[in-house]
């Protein structure tokens, strides 16, 4: 009941601000146009491998619109502030794990941001580049598994950048760090398998793939529901080092303020 008292919270926390971010949907609807319209470009006489000039539309609306659910979180969780703040004491004494805490508060975030972000975009798209939805109830069932994943897993990647702020003050370079690796590994604007072959192992050996790759290649019907072994594997790994990191965050509690 706490942990979804802190979900609420947050969603509702989001709320008061639907009219803000309203300038957000049209920047990020805007981005996710000029991408197609690029890919559009390119697509005129070639082939664009099995997606083609329509695949490859689809794909960049998925992935545009998939942002606001796997990448687009809370910086660090909020923890570098708290750090900054000396709040971090605070929430260390909290009768819950810091972890589990942060995480709960987060999904309210993420539900807000599905319905009032990502869905709206991806309906622009919809209209605007006439695409088709899939007509298998069992790739919405799967697509949603791994969307969930996906934003579990981008929790626990934000939470291990937040963590560092303990030992160097400020992690915001980590943060643009792993926007940059989202954009290269993640398969954001190009395929995985149109990567170097270098680039693609690295990729698949990082849990970058299932951010967004996975999810989209499941939406639009190029994959079954096998690859989602792998995002249960990074989410179980991840979680794993996020609780390790929390027992040594415990011992070195540092902050500025306060």
């Amino acid at each position: 009941m706490l942990y979804f008292t802190l979900a609420r919270k947050a969603y509702a926390r989001n709320l008061q601000y639907r009219g803000a971010h309203m300038v957000h949907n049209v920047a990020s609807a805007l981005f996710g146009y000029l991408y197609a319209c690029i890919w559009i470009g390119i697509g005129e006489g070639r082939s664009l491998g099995e997606y083609g000039t329509q695949g490859m539309v689809s794909y960049i609306a998925f992935t545009q619109a998939s942002l606001w659910v796997t990448s687009f979180l809370t910086n660090g969780l909020g923890i570098p502030e708290s750090v900054r703040t000396g709040h971090i004491s605070m929430d260390l004494m909290r009768p819950v794990h810091l972890f589990t805490h942060l995480m709960s508060r987060e999904w309210g975030q993420i539900l807000y941001q599905f319905l009032y972000k990502s869905i709206p975009i991806y309906l622009v798209y919809l209209i605007a580049f006439k695409l088709t939805l899939p007509e298998n109830g069992m790739t919405y069932v799967l697509t949603t598994a791994s969307l969930l994943g996906a934003a579990y897993m981008g929790i626990c990647i934000n939470y291990l950048i937040g963590v560092t702020a303990m030992w160097t003050t400020e992690s915001s370079w980590l943060q643009w760090a792993n926007h940059a690796l989202v954009n290269l590994l993640a398969g954001f604007f190009i395929p995985i398998e149109w990567l170097p072959k270098i680039l693609q192992t690295i990729a698949w050996w990082s849990p970058y793939p299932y951010l967004l790759y996975v999810p989209t290649r499941i939406y639009l019907g190029y994959e079954d529901g096998s690859l989602l072994l792998g995002t249960m594997v990074w989410m179980l790994l991840l979680t794993l080092i996020c609780f390790l990191a929390t027992y040594y965050l415990r011992r070195k509690v540092e902050v500025q303020g306060g």
